[in-house]
């Protein structure tokens, strides 16, 4: 076995691996050669934890995607026509990006995408830097082989972002936002020479071209990191950050309200739900210190959705119904906080942690991710299984609410002091008299 499939095999969850298996099968029914790209290759050689699943495969990349998606159930899947590849999400919470090899050309700035079939040799130097640039080959004639055509390997050793090309900013300068966004989650420096194409490309004014659509993809990834308010800062120093709304510059930037609030999610669970969970949240500390004018150009500009714009919008109103719940005085048992917070929606937790002054409400709320989630996430598989009724009826349900009541509610046994042995009487000490009957002398007896 390849040393890098080892690697690759022990850095992925349990149902990371079986979604890989997957579509390791359906590529192979396909007949197309699979590789492991991208983020996912960066991240496990970089030795961070790998949150996607980046493939790219020389074919039709739809087909895998459709095959996969009917074989393994995918919550979701979204085909992008264009660019020939299709993302996945599964009940287990492993997402995938199933993509065809392919270089991506446009005709001027701005212009129409143009998208052909390519090697992946061709696709790995199309990228953005080097570090995405790698490629595991998963096919069985090849399993285990490293491609690495514009030494990236050596630029993770090194913690540089480096462009893949010259002209990496030009052809994509939305490049430019995430190589902020990179440069903060990763911890690495920028190489002298993409600083240098970096400046060229801003005095180019190459930013102003990037489609309000792909602003508002990047608002999104930005939710999702934890170091959100760096990255702010990071597109702030760079002009960057007002192509979201020229409102958003010096004190208008809610740095304070940023850092408070990545503070909060580095505290929760680090889970693709409470990733997902973050935008409604975000945008609202975001556009906290903006006019509703500022804010409605901050929507045109990133080309927000409706249902994007009220996840920000009604937070607070949507909100109140739980802040009433977890401040209640009838609330006396680590259980009742436990089935209410269990059942709530995420980003109203991210929001309430955020922006209220109730102290039973904070207090209940770090309890319950401190104290009572961890102590149901210890519940043994076993236990589970003792559960009377079948997973997915109501009397099971009610049977685990019960059992978890029990598990919460519980009393900790007081441990049993044991008494200390008695301790030996010194050597010189006088004989005791332990009455009559007892082996010896009263004091004194003596001679009697």
């Amino acid at each position: 076995m390849s040393d890098y499939i080892y690697m690759l095999e022990n850095r992925l969850s349990p149902d990371q691996n079986r979604v890989l298996g997957e579509i390791q099968t359906a590529a192979g029914q396909a007949g197309v050669t699979l590789f492991l790209t991208g983020g996912a290759m960066r991240d496990m050689l970089s030795g961070f934890r790998i949150r996607d699943l980046d493939f790219v495969v020389e074919g039709d990349a739809l087909k895998v995607a459709e095959a996969v998606n009917a074989a393994a159930g995918a919550m979701r899947m979204a085909a992008d026509e264009a660019r020939k590849s299709a993302e996945l999400e599964f009940p287990n919470s492993v997402t995938a990006q199933i993509a065809m090899s392919r270089q991506e050309k446009r005709g001027a700035r701005g212009g129409k995408l143009q998208v052909v079939p390519a090697t992946i040799q061709e696709d790995l130097r199309g990228r953005d830097f080097t570090c995405n640039a790698i490629a595991l080959s998963l096919n069985k004639a090849s399993r285990g082989l490293l491609l690495d055509p514009l030494n990236g390997l050596a630029d993770i050793g090194r913690r540089e972002l480096r462009a893949a090309s010259a002209y990496a900013f030009y052809d994509d300068p939305s490049r430019l936002l995430r190589l902020a966004r990179l440069q903060v989650r990763l911890g690495f420096s920028v190489e002298e020479r993409t600083r240098m194409q970096v400046a060229n490309a801003l005095e180019a004014d190459v930013q102003n071209s990037i489609p309000p659509a792909t602003l508002g993809e990047e608002l999104r990834f930005i939710a999702a990191e934890d170091g959100s308010a760096e990255i702010l800062r990071t597109l702030d120093e760079a002009g960057l950050l007002k192509l979201f709304s020229p409102a958003l510059s010096g004190p208008k930037v809610n740095l304070a309200g940023m850092a408070k609030f990545e503070k909060i999610v580095r505290a929760l669970p680090d889970e693709p739900h409470w990733r997902s969970a973050r935008l409604g949240p975000f945008l609202f500390v975001l556009t906290e210190k903006l006019s509703p004018k500022e804010e409605q150009s901050l929507i045109r500009a990133a080309a927000l959705t409706k249902a994007e714009e009220d996840l920000w919008r009604k937070l607070e109103a949507r909100s109140k119904k739980l802040q009433t719940a977890l401040r209640a005085a009838r609330i006396k048992k680590a259980s009742q906080v436990y089935h209410i917070a269990s059942v709530a929606p995420s980003d109203e937790i991210l929001f309430l942690l955020y922006h209220s002054n109730l102290r039973p409400v904070q207090e209940r709320l770090k309890n319950y991710f401190q104290k009572y989630l961890p102590a149901i996430q210890e519940v043994t598989p076993e236990e589970w299984a003792a559960i009377e009724g079948n997973p997915g009826t109501p009397r099971y349900a009610k049977a685990r609410n019960a059992f978890v009541t029990n598990r919460l509610d519980r009393r900790p046994k007081k441990p049993v002091e044991e008494a200390p042995p008695p301790e030996p009487p010194p050597a010189d000490a006088a004989p005791v008299y332990r009455g009559p009957g007892a082996r010896g002398r009263p004091p004194g007896a003596a001679g009697q």
